[in-house]
């Protein structure tokens, strides 16, 4: 049996909880969850966006492997990484870099990466933008889609909550260091940014490009289409690495080091690249 918990999504508010309050909330629902599963299984929690990917590999093996439960957890990459910190999951998943104080308490093994795509509206006429471009739009620099050739509709900003392993990696490798506006609409997971986005057509978001669909557009940003392809040739730039994260010297259970070798197999990569994604890396 597997699990997969998420967050719902919520909008922009002036009184939302703080960063220590939500991670408090996704401990305990952590800690709950863990409390009523076997203890014989595996538990694999944290980021959003990884999360879907680690689902569909664990669905796999267990097909393969009557009898075995691996329990993934959409707690977010914060979470995440301080389950594994804690020891509370054996497997802790992140879409972002670790800082160089978790970096010093966690293994990492890249099992995948992960382009951040630009998404509009299919029927909105704007296919590309510049860099400056959509960081004018996220700034609130630019309000109205009329500044680029669209209807002259105001501009509706989807994105990530700040605690999330999305939002800091679209807030380093895109908006380098313009700060995001305060008006844009937060969801809880990339696919709630994907139906915002799919049910708007003035909305404008990013997610993963492993789970772009015909329901959204992904936008050319400076000449180059989000694209494995591109990602391979290093021509798109706005790619991040999805991690496994455990206890330094952590030694793994058996079915933890079986579901990690399949995940890292040339079985399990191919499974990941036929669903948008980059082959990994080797663990640190």
């Amino acid at each position: 049996m597997h699990i997969v918990c998420s967050l719902p999504p919520y909008a922009a508010t002036p009184r939302r909880p703080s960063v220590r309050w939500r991670y408090l909330l996704w401990l305990a629902l952590l800690l709950l969850t863990a409390c009523g599963q076997d203890q014989s299984g595996l538990t694999v929690t944290g980021s959003t966006s990884v999360a879907p990917f680690a689902e569909h590999l664990a669905e796999m093996y267990q097909r393969a492997h009557v009898g075995t439960a691996i329990n993934i957890q959409s707690l977010g990459s914060g979470a995440g990484i301080q389950a594994a910190i804690d020891g509370v999951a054996e497997i802790g998943m992140s879409s972002r870099q670790l800082k160089p104080e978790e970096a010093a308490k966690l293994d990492e093994l890249v099992i995948a990466r992960d382009a951040l795509a630009v998404i509009v509206h299919p029927d909105n006429p704007v296919s590309q933008l510049s860099l400056a471009q959509v960081q004018d739009i996220f700034s609130g620099k630019i309000r109205t889609w009329k500044a680029f050739g669209g209807p002259d509709e105001p501009i509706n900003l989807v994105i990530r909550e700040a605690g999330s392993g999305t939002f800091s990696a679209f807030d380093e490798l895109v908006m380098k260091g313009k700060q995001v506006t305060t008006s844009a609409l937060r969801q809880g997971s990339n696919g709630a940014i994907r139906q915002v986005v799919a049910e708007d057509p003035n909305a404008i978001g990013y997610i993963s490009l492993g789970i772009v669909d015909s329901s959204v557009k992904p936008l050319t940003i400076d000449n180059v289409a989000p694209s494995v392809a591109h990602v391979e040739a290093g021509s798109y730039k706005f790619v991040r690495p999805f991690l496994f994260i455990w206890q330094k010297n952590h030694t793994f259970s058996p079915l933890a080091e079986q579901y990690v070798k399949f995940v890292m197999s040339d079985e399990g990569q191919q499974e990941l690249q036929k669903l948008g994604l980059v082959k990994g890396a080797a663990s640190r």
